[in-house]
């Protein structure tokens, strides 16, 4: 039977670096912790995961860990996006061998293709396999914008019924939802609350890496119980978190916190660099001031 997807869902880090390959024990552990804490669901290989910086063999040891780890207690989505659609439909399919619940695929980032191009290539994904299909809108690394127009002509194919909605523009959530109605479920990207208010149905996130608990009860205050003033004093109580792991450092950050936490996942994979000494001594501030520690809740 197929999921729905909903609520805050983490896009997960790879423990491990360059000189050391992957680390999947550790992987495995932070995948229990994460749903331990509460998570509604998990995405590996996505940006935050440095799915472009591993090789075919380190992505399919990956999924496997995260999805034999979960044993369905959430969902789990594999990124597979890639600038070739054929390339994207065979990881697409391949996840789903794997026993993936859904894929999340972002369009071709160098080619800058035409709106009917895009449409092509999700439609192709969509019709070559048999798990929903999350779009996603990150024109800030795709090089393309999928305006909520766009979008519509998207959801016409039956299998893309999810979208990660990663720019700055929360009216893009009613828009979507106005112009698709049920047939395409909005996920925000980078904004969580104010996505949840417009009426998004989850939020792909980065901090959750280091705090799933708090950001799952943000999206279950607004969307389950209609806290929204709550859910608002939590989101301001938690946003210097979302912040430390936004820009361009969101890779190094997410890392960085969670080894002050008390789990090594490595460094970030070149060409991104470790935090300067600065910069990494103010993550570990953070850690100390929330409290935030491996293994526990925040």
């Amino acid at each position: 039977m197929t999921k729905t997807f909903r609520g805050t869902y983490t896009v997960m880090i790879t423990p491990g670096d360059a000189a050391t390959g992957l680390d999947l024990p550790t992987l495995a552990a932070f995948t229990d912790w994460q749903i331990a804490q509460g998570i509604h669901g998990l995405i590996p290989l996505g940006s935050t995961g440095e799915f472009l910086s591993l090789s075919e063999d380190e992505r399919v040891a990956v999924a496997e860990t995260v999805v034999r780890t979960a044993a369905a207690r959430v969902p789990v989505l594999i990124g597979t996006g890639a600038e070739d659609t054929r390339e994207a439909v065979r990881l697409s399919r391949q996840a789903e061998a794997l026993g993936a619940d859904g894929v999340m695929v972002i369009p071709p980032f160098y080619s800058t293709p035409t709106d009917d191009e895009i449409v092509r290539h999700y439609r192709t994904i969509g019709e070559a396999v048999g798990i929903p299909v999350m779009v996603y809108n990150n024109p800030a690394t795709a090089n393309v914008d999928l305006r909520p127009e766009l979008v519509a002509r998207i959801a016409e194919c039956e299998t893309c019924r999810y979208i990660k909605e990663s720019t700055l523009e929360v009216t893009r959530v009613r828009d979507i939802i106005r112009l698709c109605g049920d047939r395409m479920t909005v996920f925000g990207g980078i904004l969580g609350f104010e996505s949840f208010v417009e009426g998004a149905q989850g939020w792909v996130a980065v901090a959750s890496n280091v705090a799933p608990g708090p950001l799952a009860t943000l999206f279950s205050l607004v969307a389950d119980e209609g806290r929204v003033k709550d859910a608002h004093a939590l989101y301001l109580r938690w946003l210097p978190v979302i912040e430390a792991v936004g820009g361009q450092r969101y890779v190094a950050a997410s890392k960085a916190l969670l080894g002050h936490m008390g789990l090594d996942v490595g460094l970030p994979r070149p060409p991104r660099m470790p935090l300067p000494a600065e910069v990494d001594a103010a993550m570990a501030a953070l850690v100390n001031g929330f409290g935030l520690r491996f293994g526990g809740g925040a």
